[in-house]
């Protein structure tokens, strides 16, 4: 037997997918007003923060 099955015997199944799609939606359109509302500056920052000096961050490895 196909799990397919199990799941049709559940009462009320149906709402599960909708609401699935329901939060994927949510999320994602909070996610581009948050983009194209953000601060121009700060996104500059956080984009070259890789880009910045290593000896302004912490170093784990001991020093000769």
């Amino acid at each position: 037997m196909k799990f397919i099955h199990y799941l049709e015997s559940i009462a009320g199944i149906a709402i599960y997918p909708m609401i699935s799609l329901f939060i994927f939606f949510v999320f994602f359109s909070v996610l581009i007003a948050y983009t194209f509302r953000a601060d121009k500056q700060h996104i500059a920052e956080l984009e070259n923060l890789p880009f910045e000096k290593q000896d302004q961050q912490p170093s784990n490895t001991p020093q000769p």
